[in-house]
Formats: C-alpha cells, structure tokens, sequence
C-alpha cells in the first residue's frame, strides 16, 4: 500500500480539485475542436473561452475583454514587463520593485537592467514590509510602472496594494500585480486597487499546470502600450499568439468558481489549522514567526526554529511535503533571498521551515507535522 504524503507546501502548487479533473477530461473529449476554426463545431470551443473570460473578469471586478490566457505567472510577468517596457510608444526607462519578489520578477528586471534600463528594488524591514515613503520617493519623471506582488510567496506577507495603486495613480505610472497567492484565497478588485496588470497561475488553486491568466487593462491596449512577446496566429487580439488549450481553460474557469464559492468556509478551516501549528510550534525554545507582525495569508507560516535544520528533515522526511524557500529555486541550497532581505543570518534562514496549507489538509495532518518537527529537534 502506497504511504500517505502529508502535503503542506500548497504555495509551490496544489492538488488539482477532482471536480476540475473531471471537467478537464471531458472537455479533452468535446472541446477539441481549435477555437480559431470558422467551422459551426469550434463555436463551442469559442463559447468555452469567452465564458471563463466573463467568469473570471467578474472575481477581480475587470471586463472579459481585459483577461488573456497564457501558461501561468511567469509568461505573465515577462509578457507585462517586457511588453510593456520594450514597445516603441513607451519611452520611460525606469522600473521600480522590491528585493523580495519572485525570481521571475527578479530575473526580468536583471535583463531589462542588462540592456540599458534602470531599475529600483525597494527594501524591506524585518517583518518583510516595504516603506510607502520609499516607494513615493523612488519615482521619477521617467518610471514606467511598479512592479510589487499582492502576497509573498515565502512568508505569506501580504502588502498594501490600495495604497501602492493609489501612489502609482497619482504619478501616472502603471501598476503591476503578482496575485498568484492571493486569487481564490482573498477578494481582490482590481479597479478599486489601481491596478493595471495583475496575472496569477491556475495551479496554486485548484486548477492543472500550465494555464494562467493575466489581467491588462484596456487602456493600455487602446493606446497600443503594449507589444506581444510570442507572435503568430493573432490569438487573444495578437497579443498572445497560440492555438487556445480550450480544457485547461475550461478547468481554470471551474476552480476559480469554485474557490470564489469556497472561500469563506476556506479562510475559517485553515486559519484554524495554522493557528494550531503556529501556537504548539512557538512553545520551542527560540522559535519565531518570519513576517509574525505584520498582515499575513491566511494559510502560511514560515517558522525559524534555531535547531532544525530545514535542509535535512525535509530529505529524511519523505512523507511530508514542506518548503525551506521557493519552489522555483528548490533545487539551489542556498538561503532564500526573501528571509536574507528581512535581515535574518544565513544560519537561521536556512533553518526556517514554509508550511502553506490547503483545503483538504486535517487537523491529524498538522499533529503529524508537529510530531515530525519536535522529534528531529529533539534527537
């Protein structure tokens, strides 16, 4: 009989809902047809894709023709950074982010420094927050945008992005939201919180890798602000070119419904699960929360405790799934780049444990957890 995993890293990605399964393999069956064919079968494909536009513009309060399909955040992010910055009618050459976002953000902006932009990465203090005042005081004549995730990846610290859209309104530049942690978790309207492109991943809720969307609002692409990176077809109005994959679509539509649905009862089942874990795991002789005073997601702790040494438990724990960092920089042992910007030591970044929980995790699953921790620490 195959071991259960005990699965705690729902920020790396998540179970795709068995309800999604379900819609994804039939429509694998019935909507195979290429929705850009002008036969009467591809209208069905076409009707697919339009309803979850509509679907999913109304959970972040946008229009259906504002939403684009793609793979998932980090085409996203490339497409808005680069498409935004590189096109002919944008002439700014100042960006402005924050030393604690994802990689993919981290990574374009380096290539954009690299051919002759200039780029701002704000600090942050200790609980992982940034100073509005720095964010004010680092505009320009010449910012383009700001770049800030909703949610951390690591710490779950979520930021203000009223008052960051606010801020960015006022100047005239755009801004650019990460939700890859926040969609289907909290509320979000992206008008209300002045944002101008906002992209997320379907597998971090629910849904199959490889399908994401992206939020652009349809200012900048009247003015024509914006150039695709990937050309072809003419898909999504030639911004995204590339036959549409019609039941991952179909299957991001489902679970963004259903988490829309869910949240509520969501919210209250995990928060009770991390306050559990946080509240037995604070009783070990100094262990801190990273991020512990500042507003958090819900479902996310990442915990110091001086004597794990996260590195090996998760390798001699192999029936739980935990996270010393992102996933995405998983296989490089090194500190995370997140904890070392809060001010920690690489001694105690490296021992810091993220545990992200999910809807289907139990009460038995976070004992586990806890058992596992003060057995190592205690051997």
């Amino acid at each position: 009989m195959k071991n259960k995993i005990i699965y705690l890293d729902h920020n790396a990605t998540t179970p795709v809902d068995p309800r999604v399964i379900t819609e994804v393999t039939s429509n694998f069956q019935e909507l195979y047809a290429n929705a850009s064919s002008s036969y009467f079968f591809a209208n069905n494909s076409r009707m697919a894709i339009e309803n979850a536009k509509t679907n999913i513009a109304k959970l972040i309060g946008a229009n259906a023709d504002e939403i684009y399909f793609n793979s998932g955040a980090t085409e996203g992010i490339n497409f808005a950074l680069k498409g935004l910055a590189l096109h002919n009618n944008n002439s700014k050459k100042h960006i402005i982010t924050c030393v604690t976002e994802h990689k993919a953000v981290l990574e374009t902006c380096q290539y954009l420094e690299s051919i002759g932009y200039e780029i701002d990465y704000l600090p942050v203090n200790s609980t992982g927050e940034i100073n509005l005042h720095d964010l004010q005081k680092a505009i320009r004549k010449d910012t383009l945008l700001i770049c800030l995730m909703w949610i951390n990846n690591e710490t779950g610290v979520i930021h203000p992005i009223i008052e960051i859209g606010k801020i960015a309104r006022t100047a005239g530049v755009y801004f650019l939201c990460d939700a890859t942690q926040g969609i289907g978790k909290l509320p979000i309207d992206v008008n209300d919180s002045g944002i101008d492109v906002l992209f997320f991943s379907g597998h971090k809720l629910y849904a199959p890798k490889g399908i994401g969307a992206i939020y652009i609002n349809k200012s900048i692409t009247k003015q024509n602000k914006i150039q695709p990176l990937m050309h072809g077809g003419g898909q999504e109005n030639g911004l995204r070119s590339g036959t549409y994959n019609t039941p991952l679509i179909s299957g991001l539509e489902l679970a963004i419904t259903l988490a829309k649905e869910e949240m509520n009862a969501n919210k209250i089942h995990i928060s009770n699960l991390r306050h559990f874990l946080e509240s037995e795991l604070l009783d070990i002789e100094g262990a801190y929360i990273n991020g512990e005073n500042t507003l958090r997601i819900y479902n996310t702790t990442n915990i110091c405790v001086p004597q794990l040494d996260t590195e090996i438990f998760i390798a001699i724990n192999k029936d739980i799934a935990v996270s010393n960092g992102s996933a995405c920089t998983s296989a490089i042992i090194e500190p995370s780049h997140v904890l070392l910007a809060m001010g920690l030591n690489n001694i105690d970044a490296m021992n810091s444990l993220r545990v992200s929980i999910g809807k289907d995790n139990t009460l038995q699953d976070i004992q586990f957890l806890i058992q596992r921790i003060k057995l190592f620490i205690n051997n």
